[in-house]
């Protein structure tokens, strides 16, 4: 009899979901776009919060560029990330059951769709794309939708040329991440830019939210400098994803955490969501699947 119980005892225990104490710690990626310790300090809130849900060390990554989240959660080294809808689908395209995408930003219109939106300075004489044949175009990373994916599919077919330089824009130049354009545009270095923006709100507040947003409210910009030269169609805003292999509890509570965060915290739900939104809501893979296919098409 004692075999027996030993035996169902050890049964049950492979079978059992696996509860918050078996991970030491919990790992958070954080995208670049943003200079790092800007980046540790608006999600800092978030790293106590979940060490208080989950009763377990917290830890923040924000590594250089993109690619550094998305090959941390392939590895197993990031447990949860809040990805752009390209660095999902190239996630999801390494490895289909890596992660699982479980909330969206939602805008405060109740959306989850935000743009590229192209800009230049306005003492520049730039208005639009016609005005940036031969100029320097700065893009952000080579895994952001916003920063590269969707104005490398969408400006060729406005300007009818390619993306080299040289054949349309004097020189396309990649500046390592969102804020980095921004910068770039301000002081000159390049003459436009692309980057995200829900495109709510006002112009001058760098919009409701996105990296225009945090560039103002970071003082690094003053959106009466510059103009918008070109926007994008909708974009579908990234997902939350959580690495499939967490315990059952955690993926719960993490979810639950940041589904509830714009009412246990504004002041931290800002900062996490890059300015104004409404909250954070569920979402599928299948919302995504528009964006991996025209990733499939730009890796033929």
């Amino acid at each position: 009899m004692k075999k027996l119980i030993a035996a169902f005892a050890a049964t049950t225990a492979l079978v059992a979901p696996a509860m918050a104490e078996d991970i030491s710690e919990f790992r958070i990626g954080i995208l670049g776009g943003e200079n790092a310790q800007d980046r540790l300090n608006n999600n800092e809130c978030l790293r106590e919060y979940t060490e208080e849900a989950l009763g377990v060390e917290t830890k923040l990554f924000a590594p250089a560029d993109y690619n550094g989240v998305i090959q941390g959660l392939l590895g197993g080294t990031i447990d949860m990330a809040w990805l752009g809808a390209s660095g999902y689908a190239k996630t999801y395209l390494s490895d289909p059951e890596a992660v699982e995408p479980v909330l969206v930003k939602v805008n405060v219109d109740g959306g989850y769709g935000y743009y590229s939106v192209g800009f230049a300075r306005k003492d520049s004489g730039i208005t639009s794309l016609d005005d940036m044949k031969g100029k320097a175009f700065g893009f952000g990373d080579p895994n952001s939708t916003s920063g590269y994916l969707i104005p490398s599919i969408e400006i060729p077919v406005a300007t009818g040329a390619t993306m080299e330089s040289g054949d349309y824009f004097g020189e396309v130049k990649f500046t390592g991440g969102h804020e980095q354009t921004i910068v770039a545009v301000n002081n000159g270095d390049v003459d436009g830019g692309v980057t995200w923006a829900d495109g709510l709100g006002n112009w001058e507040d760098g919009y409701n939210s996105g990296a225009l947003r945090r560039a103002v409210d970071a003082g690094l910009v003053d959106m009466n400098d510059m103009v918008e030269i070109w926007k994008s169609k909708p974009i579908p805003e990234g997902p939350v994803v959580l690495r499939t292999a967490l315990p059952a509890d955690v993926k719960e509570k993490m979810t639950a955490l940041m589904a509830g965060l714009h009412e246990k915290d504004r002041d931290c739900f800002y900062g996490v969501a890059a300015g104004e939104a409404k909250a954070f809501e569920p979402i599928t893979h299948g919302a995504y699947e528009v964006i991996i296919e025209a990733r499939k098409l730009k890796s033929n």
